[in-house]
């Protein structure tokens, strides 16, 4: 290991530079990310908390009153009693102020949409090499275990039942024997959408027609001509998604107190709101879940482009195991040969683009090279590229333009290389259709085909051939893969799993079989894990599952340059890699199972850690640390440092007897460094044989409230704006006038850099003599959640009235401005450097 040592790598202040750029998400386009769906929570507790459903009732009817005398146009879309009280409602954005002056709301949540990945097509069956990696074919073919009787919830598009590996029927005596279609095939929630249906039409069969709940169900435990995780567990599925497009996280809680009614006692959710917060509502019913007994895992998210504090509810719950993703070992691919000594290389076909042809040699050209970063993002030269193959690389603008320009050019297919290292999937979806072949290869398969253009000419044959092909990132945490924390600094992820390139049943009429890479495919290998368990210990309670698998996970190295042999960081991949034996065969159970440290500002960390022996022998075990990288800087891209905690145990070694326990107190010290950002590492337990048993812990360094929150950004927000025609905003140097009718209303965009624990927004009226009036709040929030770019927002209409408690008041006409007021994340709301301040410009409201 080189933990200790100084390297060239690392500069003076500790920073590490990946082999490969870090993939952003950043494109400088301003995004308005307002919602128009609501959960609305209500005060008394829901039942699975013991409240009474009679109150939990009258409190929604009350809302519905007051909401109705207040004129709020709202469509309320469900309601919610047992594991959260509230309601999910429709509201255009004009009718969000009125929202918040109704008494009796405790709190209110964007309902977040989710998009599934897109599919990459393989036609040939292979997930072995992913159970490998987690072990399940060891515990399977040694230990006799296979979730046999173990009741599964998977809650996605709906599961093809009909697909021999997955029981071929549905219902009582079948392996998918229950299960809910709460949407029907055309509903999509995604409004950018041509086949935009946020109307769902529930019936009793949860048939899949999209493949991504098919594909996560055969991880769990498909057993035919691909074997999942646990191949004879029962599944219940819950369809939540339509055909095509996204869902909504309102939907997501429908569906989790179905699986709550059916008694599911494992429950996956490969599907999340990025960027939110623990006290989100489906994270919050998550935990309940967990309480009830129910084991709860969700897939942490696909957000890692994002930067930083990007992970997805309910993955970020208390209870809930939240999933990472790493890459695949093997991939089996088909492939094409190069001159001109018939090199193959593994392909991937782009979703949308036509199959490339299974023979025939042709010319290749290369658009630009290995060094470039937006590889035939702009209009190449006609007829350049006239009956060749063009070899671009990834990066600078979408799958589709390249795909376009290089068509456009004369082109007759196109292979797409990685810009950073591995393989991975693409989609050329966009008008016009691409009509000639697309395929992906990683960054070494395109490099070698660059050099060999470089020197003269190449030519490509199709080959109706298949072979397996390592995956140079395979066992590294995947590029997508969210970052944690969480924003009260909580460890998570909490675990990771295969979740790149794997691949997994799909439905019969698409193929029956394909590859997707997400956090999704992650989930579900924990989920079959989980399963597996409870098989060998059917007592075991919901909430000791995460610590088992934390405890005997195996953690990775640095995706960023593994020569350098530093561990990825722990809110990234959390325990690290599910090891499913180690898991069941595990006598020891080390808790916490995670040690969150908060801000370092408060000096050194001490806790106590539980070491229980739940053997039959007495066990010896040696305490040791592991550091791992951590990030600085940037939220949206963030850099890297070896800047590494020291830590001291209150002994270096102790004795357990069986069926008994000691404690070890660890007082952790975090790094000495000019750099504020995540930092973490491992406590390990290594045993007499060898067995070793880990707890991963992860703070701040320096002050986490000196994060901003309002960062300007490049377009200098917040901003005092107007809607015109409907549909955009425009900030300029106006006399600001409103008459308050219809649209013409002030509103103000607001961009939040980092998650804010409460928001408020105060309304002051400028008096010709004297001091300004305080009107009060327009807003007045908490848990908001942050954008997933530089240069996104939220827009807040005000509508000319303000509240204080139950009172509410019309604002006079006469010159105004605002206050915005954001308490940072745990940040003492007494303390007012906690707070950030923003004063709009002044506006006149001049009513008809």
């Amino acid at each position: 290991m080189l933990f200790t040592m100084i390297s060239p790598a690392i500069a003076d202040d500790g920073t590490v530079e990946p082999l490969f750029p870090v993939y952003s998400t950043e494109t400088g386009a301003m995004v308005d990310e307002t919602p128009h769906l609501w959960f609305v929570e209500f005060n008394g507790l829901p039942t699975a908390d013991g409240g009474r459903l009679t109150t939990i009732q009258a409190e929604k009817q009350s809302f519905r009153v007051k909401a109705e005398r207040a004129g709020l146009e709202f469509s309320e879309r469900f309601a919610y009693d047992k594991l959260w009280n509230g309601i999910a409602i429709e509201i255009s954005p004009a009718e969000l102020p009125k929202l918040f002056r109704i008494p009796g709301v405790k709190a209110i949540y964007p309902v977040e949409t989710y998009t599934l990945p897109e599919p990459v097509e393989n036609p040939s069956p292979e997930l072995v090499s992913a159970l490998a990696m987690t072990g399940a074919d060891i515990a399977q073919s040694e230990l006799g275990f296979t979730g046999k009787g173990v009741k599964v919830a998977v809650m996605d598009t709906g599961v093809d039942f009909d697909h021999p590996d997955l029981g071929g029927c549905f219902g009582p005596g079948c392996r998918v024997f229950t299960g809910y279609d709460f949407v029907g095939d055309a509903f999509n929630a995604d409004s950018t959408s041509p086949t935009y249906n946020p109307v769902p039409q529930p019936d009793p069969i949860p048939d899949d027609c999209n493949g991504h709940g098919t594909h996560v169900a055969g991880i769990i435990g498909a057993n035919g001509a691909i074997k999942g995780v646990a191949p004879d567990v029962m599944f219940g599925a819950y369809r939540v998604f339509g055909c095509e497009g996204s869902t909504t996280a309102d939907i997501m809680l429908m569906a989790m107190e179905r699986a709550l009614d059916d008694g599911m006692q494992v429950l996956n959710m490969s599907i999340g709101s990025a960027f939110q917060w623990p006290q989100y509502p489906t994270a919050q019913a998550a935990d309940r879940l967990v309480k009830r007994g129910m084991v709860v895992v969700a897939s942490i998210g696909n957000s890692g482009a994002n930067g930083v504090y990007s992970a997805g509810a309910p993955g970020l719950g208390n209870q809930v195991i939240g999933v990472a993703s790493f890459d695949n070992t093997e991939i089996f691919l088909r492939l094409f040969l190069i001159s001109p000594d018939d090199t193959p290389i593994g392909f991937g076909v782009a979703s949308s683009a036509p199959e490339p042809p299974t023979s025939g040699t042709f010319p290749m050209a290369r658009t630009g090279t290995v060094a470039s970063n937006a590889d035939a993002c702009s209009a190449l030269p006609a007829n350049s590229l006239d009956g060749k193959i063009a070899l671009i690389r990834r990066g600078g603008c979408t799958f589709h333009v390249k795909s376009l320009n290089a068509m456009n050019a004369g082109a007759i297919g196109v292979v797409i290389y990685n810009n950073t290292a591995g393989r991975f999937s693409a989609t050329v979806a966009g008008t016009p259709a691409i009509t000639i072949p697309v395929v992906t290869i990683s960054n070494t398969e395109g490099a070698l085909i660059d050099s060999r253009l470089a020197s003269g000419e190449v030519f490509l044959t199709w080959t109706a051939q298949q072979d397996s092909f390592p995956n140079p990132t395979g066992g590294l945490i995947s590029s997508f893969s969210s970052y944690g924390l969480s924003p009260d600094l909580n460890v998570k992820p909490d675990i990771g799993a295969p979740g790149g390139l794997i691949y997994s049943t799909y439905p019969l009429e698409q193929g029956g079989y394909a590859t997707l890479s997400g956090t999704s495919m992650a989930s579900p290998h924990v989920a079959g894990a989980a399963a597996l368990l409870l098989q060998a210990r059917p007592n075991l309670p919901a909430g000791v599952v995460r610590t088992i698998f934390q405890n005997t996970a195996d953690p990775a190295v640095w995706w960023g340059n593994p020569g350098l042999g530093f561990l990825d960081n722990v809110h990234r991949q959390g325990a690290g890699m599910l090891d499913i034996p180690q898991a069941i065969l595990s006598t020891v159970r080390v808790e916490p199972s995670k040690l969150a440290l908060g801000e370092s500002e408060t000096g050194p960390a001490v806790r106590t850690i539980t070491v229980a022996n739940e053997g039959n022998t007495t066990v010896t075990f040696s305490l040791s640390h592991q550091p791992a990288l951590g990030t600085h800087g940037n939220t949206f891209t963030p850099s890297f440092n070896a800047n590494f905690a020291s830590v001291a145990f209150s002994t270096n070694e102790i004795k357990v007897a069986p069926k008994s326990k000691a404690r070890v107190n660890v007082t952790i010290t975090p790094p000495v460094a000019p750099l504020n950002g995540q930092y973490g590492g491992y406590i390990v337990l290594t045993s007499e044989d060898g067995k070793v048993n880990r707890v991963p812990y992860a703070g701040f360094i320096g002050d986490y409230q000196s994060i901003r929150v309002l960062e300007p950004t490049v377009y200098g927000f917040p901003w005092l704006s107007v809607l015109f025609e409907g549909s955009f905003y425009k900030l300029g140097d106006f006399d600001w006038w409103f008459s308050m009718e219809d649209d013409d209303i002030p509103y103000f965009l607001v961009h939040f850099d980092h998650q804010s624990r409460r928001f408020k927004m105060e309304v002051y009226q400028k008096m010709e003599k004297g001091p300004d009036r305080y009107w009060y709040n327009a807003y007045d929030d908490s848990y908001l959640p942050r954008n997933s770019s530089a240069t996104g927002f939220f827009a807040m209409p005000f509508d000319g009235f303000t509240y204080a408690g139950s009172s509410v008041f019309e604002v006079p006409d006469g010159i105004y401005y605002v206050k915005i007021s954001v308490l940072k994340a745990l940040g003492d709301p007494n303390n007012p450097a906690h707070w950030e301040t923003w004063t709009s410009p002044l506006f006149e409201i001049d009513r008809p």
